[in-house]
């Protein structure tokens, strides 16, 4: 995807989640919303990084990864904290109430 969102696929998914805190965008690449949210992710990216750790799972790409966490709808995120599970949140979201959520984790 960029340099700073790391796409992701079910080999190394376990790795990539297990340490500090890292956001998992589930999305598609016919989807328009997930689209919409690709450059909010990518500016948060950069002014999260060394902070926030962020990766993209294509469903398509990796459906025991979207069964696995029970993807439904897309865009859908996930933030890890050292391999935890602990926000989800699903749909576009407005860049200052996606910083805001992220914020609540450093």
């Amino acid at each position: 995807m960029t340099e700073n969102v790391t796409e992701l696929n079910s080999k190394e998914f376990d790795n990539f989640t297990k340490e500090k805190i890292v956001l998992v965008d589930f999305c598609a690449d016919w989807c328009m919303p997930c689209l919409m949210m690709a450059p909010i992710i990518e500016k948060l990216s950069r002014k999260f990084k060394g902070k926030i750790k962020f990766g993209r799972v294509n469903v398509d790409d990796n459906k025991e990864l979207a069964q696995k966490f029970r993807i439904l709808s897309i865009p859908n995120f996930m933030i890890f904290k050292n391999g935890k599970i602990k926000e989800r949140f699903v749909g576009t979201i407005p860049l200052k109430e996606f910083e805001e959520k992220l914020k609540k984790f450093l």
